[in-house]
């Protein structure tokens, strides 16, 4: 049985994608840099520093910026998001994903989050999610992100297990690519061809169930 499950943030307990893209947009306005939602797909499970890199690479700015004014523009954008993420709620939980934690949690299953954004705890909160969660991968620690293993490597080791004892879950590519390089079973929430072909996928997180996360383990574990 897997002693732990890895859960990214966005896209998968809920959806603050959204307000990330309207962040980002307003921010790329006053610098003059366009984007749109086929850009703002590069961004999904990406620090904000690294989405910031990519922002300016599109719009040719890349040079442009001191590191001073970079880290200015990074936490400008988190301002605008921190602004428009004060009304989420627990009525803004994913489908399922209550029932979930609450199986979890009964089955003494450790529960870690693994995302990249800082944001995180005071989502949680806001949620009232906080309670079910054992360890929180602080993204400050990590020296490189996802699509590098290291965010599920510490969220595993949050909570005293590694991460070849867990199942992670995401909605992004690189985020897929950090659960297999962590040696975690990979859930994908999404499409086949967003997060790749050959892994354990749900278009719902209404499909994540206990029984669900018991029966991708047992295949997966089987396999190897």
């Amino acid at each position: 049985m897997f002693k732990g499950v890895l859960f990214d943030l966005d896209g998968v307990l809920t959806d603050t994608a959204e307000y990330h893209y309207q962040a980002w947009q307003r921010l790329g306005k006053e610098i003059g840099i366009s984007i749109d939602r086929t850009f703002n797909e590069e961004l999904k499970g990406v620090s904000r520093e690294d989405s910031l890199k990519l922002l300016l690479a599109h719009g040719g700015r890349s040079q442009d910026f001191t590191p001073e004014q970079f880290a200015e523009l990074a936490q400008r954008k988190n301002e605008y998001y921190v602004d428009m993420i004060q009304e989420v709620s627990e009525a803004d939980v994913y489908p399922g994903i209550l029932e979930l934690l609450q199986q979890l949690q009964k089955q003494e299953i450790k529960i870690s989050l693994a995302s990249a954004s800082k944001n995180g705890p005071f989502l949680l909160k806001k949620m009232k999610l906080m309670d079910y969660f054992d360890g929180i991968a602080d993204p400050a620690k990590v020296a490189k992100g996802k699509p590098d293993p290291e965010i599920f490597e510490l969220a595993a080791k949050e909570v005293g297990l590694s991460a070849v004892e867990c199942i992670g879950i995401e909605d992004a590519k690189a985020g897929i690519q950090a659960i297999l390089a962590s040696g975690a079973v990979p859930i994908g929430v999404g499409r086949e061809a967003d997060l790749g072909s050959g892994i354990p996928l749900v278009a719902s997180t209404k499909e994540l169930t206990f029984s669900f996360l018991t029966s991708i383990w047992e295949i997966k574990r089987t396999e190897k």
